[in-house]
């Protein structure tokens, strides 16, 4: 009798427990609208918006290749499952046609849509668009309500039970959410604030170059600190790992054009953000610029590291004069003549970020896949060796590269590591 009053105690307790959340979590559905004619908004408030939709990449986390502009579709996998974006045209039964532009901001600000379910974070980053300033997410608005409506329903998400239930999301934000506008810091000038916003609200940037933790949070401990995206390596921010120095000027080439010398070219997924970014005035990405730089240190013996990084030295032994020879039948061509082909190098390869990280996937991946230049401006382009070079080849290159032109121990199992690189990468090209 006892066990019976504790076992249904405790079920009692947990079924209160469970209903307490339930109730935390709810939010209440808003009402429907009549979708708004495109003519109800200022042509100026539309462009704006479209400026907006496009550095922040609304539009193509919402379009899947050779797609309709919005109508969603794009997959984002994650360690729990495949979360697929949604339909932001104005359709009225598929799309946001039937939202309000208080609904709208809701989704923006909370991470909860108008029928008043929780979005994951993990591809909707409300987390970031919550510090938009109200001007902004009107344009965002008027921008979407403008696309032509397209009727397309969202895929399912293959995200497993429990992880599923929308409510558990309100913890996550209970946690981790920190609504509101973005809130000037007085003790900074206003191109440092503009920087701030255009990166933390608009463009994100965070989201990709800071480590989550096992929930998907951005660390609030090591901010831009690097982490993986997509199989790459986001540079960290913070401590630059090349000795190559970042001034604002070649920060501000690189994010219009996807290259700055002697730092090389974007690599994916950054060109995807150079593709977007370019919609910016260069007054913005001045000020983006003069944001992340200033914060950028480097390592305390980055003057001999330059040093080793433009003139490496002689090989010592059999395995890296068999390495300098193997890098200079394949790569030679190109990175020791600057200017032979159209495509050469403009970069010296000691100062790539690649090969002075703590992992060598990024250099590994370039040597597997090359580097396209997509719909950037013209510049230097190069081919992928998959299919021309073993995993012993790769390694024996890259190994050599990170001696001769780095101050920092070899990788150590890289042969290994080439090998898994390329089955990992080979799924996702």
């Amino acid at each position: 009798m006892a066990f019976r009053r504790w076992f249904f105690g405790l079920v009692g307790v947990g079924g209160v427990a469970v209903l307490a959340c339930l109730a935390l979590a709810w939010q209440p559905a808003i009402p429907p609208i009549v979708p708004p004619s495109p003519d109800s908004f200022a042509p100026e408030l539309v462009s704006k918006g479209r400026t907006l939709a496009v550095a922040a990449g609304c539009i193509d986390c919402h379009t899947v290749k050779n797609g309709m502009p919005g109508t969603g579709g794009v997959s984002f996998a994650r360690m729990f499952g495949t979360i697929y974006s949604s339909n932001i045209t104005p359709d009225a039964e598929t799309g946001i046609g039937r939202w309000s532009l208080v609904a709208f901001a809701r989704a923006l600000r909370e991470g909860v849509s108008r029928d008043g379910k929780h979005l994951f974070p993990a591809a909707f980053p409300f987390d970031h668009f919550t510090r938009l300033t109200d001007e902004d997410i009107a344009a965002l608005y008027a921008y979407l309500m403008s696309l032509p409506p397209a009727r397309k329903r969202t895929r399912p998400n293959s995200v497993p039970f429990p992880l599923d239930i929308r409510a558990l999301q309100a913890a996550w934000k209970g946690i981790y959410l920190v609504p509101g506008a973005y809130r000037q810091d007085v003790t900074r000038d206003a191109q440092w604030n503009r920087g701030a916003y255009l990166a933390d609200a608009v463009a994100r940037c965070s989201s990709c170059h800071t480590p989550r933790n096992v929930l998907g949070a951005e660390e609030p401990g090591h901010p831009y600190g690097g982490t993986l995206v997509d199989g790459w390596w986001a540079t960290a921010l913070d401590i630059e790992p090349s000795p190559a120095s970042w001034s604002a000027a070649q920060l501000v080439e690189y994010l219009r054009t996807g290259e700055s010398v002697p730092h090389g070219v974007a690599l994916e997924p950054m060109r995807g953000v150079v593709r977007a970014l370019r919609v910016l005035p260069d007054s913005d990405l001045a000020t983006i610029a003069a944001y992340l730089t200033s914060f950028l240190s480097y390592a305390p013996d980055r003057q001999a590291a330059a040093a080793r990084a433009v003139a490496p030295r002689e090989p010592q032994n059999d395995e890296e004069r068999y390495g300098l020879q193997r890098y200079l039948a394949v790569c030679g061509g190109c990175h020791e003549k600057p200017g032979a082909t159209p495509e050469a190098a403009r970069s010296p390869i000691g100062l790539s970020a690649d090969i002075w990280m703590d992992e060598p996937d990024n250099i590994v991946r370039i040597v597997l896949d090359g580097v396209t230049r997509n719909d950037l401006p013209p510049g230097p382009a190069m081919p992928g060796f998959r299919e021309q070079l073993d995993d012993a080849d790769i390694a024996v290159i890259v190994e050599y590269l990170r001696k001769s032109h780095t101050t920092l121990p070899a990788w150590g199992e890289i042969e290994a590591r080439v090998a898994l690189v390329r089955a990992r990468s080979a799924r996702t090209r």
